[in-house]
């Protein structure tokens, strides 16, 4: 028997596994995958007693729609390989798909659940469409029915709408790329909405819809996104991201734009309500107008001068009555006072001749001119009458009568 080394016996093995088993497809459940940074994927296929090691190199990782997980049952399409330095087989996988199952309905599922956890789906994470939008974006293919569709609705219903149409492929390997390269630079236009749509189709048609890459697209943007993809029963990846969905394109038109013909019945309330409350508005300061010119006129200048020579004539009226009052209160005081008074005036009066009459007949009776007899005068000193007896030697005095005065001296005086 000929001797070979290690290396050679590999190498055989290799060439029998590979030429035996050059195309192979195996059923298991997956265990460990390793998404390693070179895009391969290693991964072990086991049952229940047996298992195998399995690599998916970058360019058939690439096509794979879903994720693989723990326990996942797959079939793996593929062939079996040597590696020659350790002497280990594996199978080289060419393509996988879920035992009982399609591949895309695992996939949508997988990238439904992981997003949903991410909270791609959340409302509170939903943006507000404008009430009024004045500009449109709309991410579609310009050769779809579906675009037609969206504008001849867009012109029934709200023709000043400013539209502009961002062509895309929606369909292929290429569309989800370009899809989302469109969806972020149409978020910079500052556009107030954006319609991402197209017609209806299968489930691999439409799955550029359903791609992480494009879901990532709609949840970071700042501008509101309408999902409008295919048709009502279609429900795809970017309904549930998007801040509206829309069952089709035509629908998404008629979700976010408001009728003409009901706008314009609005207008019509509109303008017929603010007819009446501007009518009610001016009748209502005309009213107010009219009770400040009667308040001004009440309070005017004129108005309290008129008021206040009311007051006072009032005032002189109640004055005037009350010093009549008090008039003809002191005109009944004063009467008996009155009569009182002349009685006691003419008392006074007769008692005042009683003593004129009197002093009359005292100064009569002491007047000189009735006092002097023919041959007598009277002796007065100083203003004073005295008697004769009382005068002194060398004393000056007076001499009177009727109708002469003396100046006399005494020269001696002598006693009888």
């Amino acid at each position: 028997m000929q001797v070979i080394d290690v290396s050679t016996l590999n190498e055989q093995i290799k060439s029998i596994l590979e030429i035996q088993f050059l195309k192979v497809a195996i059923e298991g459940e997956i265990s460990r995958p390793t998404y390693h940074g070179s895009g391969h994927i290693y991964f072990t296929l086991k049952d229940q007693s047996s298992l195998v090691k399995c690599v998916l190199f970058r360019g058939n990782a690439n096509r794979l729609k879903f994720r693989l997980e723990d326990g996942l049952k797959v079939i793996v399409h593929g062939g079996i390989t040597l590696y020659k330095p350790r002497g280990e087989y594996q199978i080289n996988a060419f393509s996988i798909e879920p035992a009982g199952i399609g591949n895309l309905s695992l996939a949508y599922e997988q990238l439904k659940k992981d997003l949903q956890a991410k909270g791609y789906f959340d409302e509170k994470n939903k943006k507000t469409l404008p009430k009024y939008i004045h500009s449109l974006a709309l991410i579609t293919s310009s050769t779809g029915a579906a675009l037609q569709d969206m504008l001849r609705v867009i012109e029934n219903r709200w023709p000043l709408l400013e539209v502009k149409i961002f062509d895309v492929l929606v369909q292929g390997d290429m569309a989800k790329d370009e899809i989302s390269r469109t969806i972020q630079a149409v978020d910079t236009m500052l556009f107030d909405t954006i319609i991402l749509s197209r017609g209806g189709g299968s489930i691999e048609d439409l799955w550029a819809f359903n791609e992480s890459i494009v879901a990532d697209a709609i949840f970071k943007a700042k501008t509101p996104i309408v999902s409008a993809i295919g048709h009502e029963i279609d429900w795809l990846i970017s309904d549930f991201v998007s801040d509206l969905r829309a069952p089709t394109p035509s629908a998404a038109i008629e979700m976010i734009l408001p009728d003409k013909n009901e706008m314009l019945l609005t207008l019509d309330r509109i303008f017929l309500d603010i007819q009446k409350n501007v009518k009610n508005k001016i009748e209502f300061k005309e009213k107010e107008i009219k009770h400040i010119k009667l308040q001004f006129e009440k309070y005017s200048i004129d108005s309290r001068l008129n008021q206040y020579q009311k007051n006072i004539d009032v005032i002189k009226t109640q004055l005037n009555k009350q010093i009549l009052t008090k008039l003809e209160y002191a005109m009944r005081l004063i009467k008996p006072i009155k009569n009182e008074f002349n009685y006691a005036l003419n008392q006074k009066i007769n008692t005042g001749h009683s003593k004129i009459t009197q002093l009359e007949y005292a100064f009569n009776m002491n007047n000189p001119i009735n006092k002097t007899k023919k041959g007598f005068a009277q002796v007065v000193y100083n203003g004073k009458m005295l008697n004769l007896g009382s005068l002194e030697e060398k004393q000056n005095f007076n001499l009177i009568s009727n109708d002469t005065k003396i100046k006399a001296q005494v020269l001696k005086k002598e006693s009888l």
